[in-house]
């Protein structure tokens, strides 16, 4: 780059700033009764500049910014490696996919081999199962944790299954200690879905560590409403170097080399292998090991998410103020509503604020009087999954899941239970008139 391109770009970054500055985060004093969404995203001029200094660079696909945020990511959980992916859907597509792969001999999950997972929460943790032909096994949860039943462990077990693939809910850790033992006297795979969850903290074995690399992989999301933002965007993170080989492998394509996008020949043996049935020399660039996707996200994409991980310890801690500011400001109604409760040996950094109405409270009646006077509320996502037309077919079929017993919390949750938002946009008087709003509508 010459002087005069370097002096324009610097004058048009500089130009970009200003305007976010003048035109962005001009929020004004909140007035009880303005709208108080579940989430939003929180930036500044840091993110609009990178995602600009991108496009000006017009890489588009992943680049530097993407090689930046996956080293960066992966020092922040303390973790090996990282995969940045387009949405935390990939992720959790990438992350199953993965353990399919032929490279993993007698562990590889194969079509009709089992998953134990739990039907209360959003339905990509679990989609990918039943989209390769593996069979969900679902075992219900506990409130007012909401994660899974870790007693229903050996009950689900059969000599089918091959993973646990669960999702700490809304930030609060599942028992990790539990799944962790029963996954490891089992020998099998444990996926965290991390994607409500960064920044959650669990002390196993003594040593406190990141929620998503306590298992064999983890995964983000990095959709708006969650703990940062690229508009769309996740990653899969892992310990494992052979995991984090055919992780890259399915995110990219499918295939066997592992060159970035724009290089050539790393390996220096480009064109002297020989693979499965082809001809010697065939082209390493074009050879597939496994079936795979695109799941790679842009480079502009990572540029903000570059400049949302300096910010995140602080977005962490946002959400635990303003989650225990709600907790202490709803005592007065925990006869009438649950609060939610952390894990135990947790340190959850909360992606909501769950709550079940007791017996005699009508959820919709408390939900609708939330939202009329401008609090967002939100359900406890799927609810109970099975129960959704996308189970009809199987439903009616009885085949292609297995349930554990009754689902009697999944059900009630269900029914009962809905959450409203700590997003670290918002400020004190938000969460005391959300406080307020929720105690009128018990009364």
């Amino acid at each position: 780059m010459n002087d005069t391109q370097m002096s324009m770009k610097s004058e048009i970054l500089d130009l970009i700033k200003k305007y976010c500055d003048t035109y962005h985060n001009k929020e004004k004093p909140f007035k009880e009764g303005e709208r108080i969404p579940y989430a939003s995203r929180v930036y500044d001029h840091e993110e609009m500049v990178n995602l600009v200094d991108s496009a000006l660079e017009f890489w588009l696909t992943s680049g530097r910014y993407t090689d930046e945020f996956e080293k960066k990511l992966a020092e922040y959980l303390q973790v090996k490696y990282c995969s940045l992916v387009n949405s935390g859907s990939s992720a959790n597509l990438n992350a199953f996919m993965a353990l399919t792969s032929q490279l993993l001999g007698d562990r590889a999950i194969r079509r009709g081999d089992e998953v134990i997972t739990v039907a209360a929460g959003f339905p990509t943790t679990v989609a990918p199962i039943i989209q390769y032909g593996a069979i969900p096994v679902f075992v219900d949860v506990t409130i007012p944790q909401y994660n899974i039943d870790t007693s229903k462990l050996e009950d689900a077990l059969s000599e089918k299954t091959k993973a646990v693939m669960i999702a700490h809910t809304l930030g609060n850790p599942f028992d990790l200690t539990a799944v962790k033992e029963f996954c490891d006297k089992h020998n099998l795979w444990l996926v965290e879905d991390n994607c409500d969850a960064l920044g959650s903290k669990y002390t196993i074995d003594g040593t406190e560590k990141f929620t998503g690399t306590i298992g064999d992989i983890g995964t983000s999301s990095f959709y708006p409403p969650h703990h940062m933002t690229m508009g769309e965007g996740g990653a899969v993170y892992t310990n494992n170097p052979l995991l984090h080989k055919i992780i890259r492998s399915f995110r990219d394509w499918g295939r066997d080399c592992v060159c970035p996008s724009g290089m050539d020949n790393l390996c220096k043996h480009r064109f002297d292998r020989q693979y499965g049935e082809l001809p010697l020399g065939y082209d390493h660039k074009y050879v597939y090991s496994h079936f795979g996707y695109n799941l790679k996200a842009t480079d502009m994409q990572a540029a903000i998410g570059v400049a949302q991980l300096k910010k995140f310890p602080y977005f962490v801690e946002r959400r635990r103020e303003n989650f225990e500011r709600l907790l202490n400001g709803l005592q007065e109604v925990s006869d009438k509503l649950i609060l939610p409760v952390p894990c135990e040996n947790s340190n959850p950094s909360w992606f909501g604020f769950l709550l079940t109405c007791k017996n005699g409270v009508c959820r919709n009646k408390v939900v609708q009087y939330i939202e009329e006077h401008g609090v967002q509320t939100r359900m406890l996502f799927a609810g109970n999954l099975i129960k959704h037309p996308c189970f009809d077919e199987m439903r009616k079929s009885g085949n292609g899941y297995r349930v554990v017993g009754k689902l009697e919390n999944t059900d009630r949750i269900m029914k009962d239970t809905f959450w409203v938002g700590v997003y670290p946009g918002m400020s004190d008087g938000k969460i005391d008139y959300m406080v307020k709003v929720i105690g009128k509508s018990i009364k």
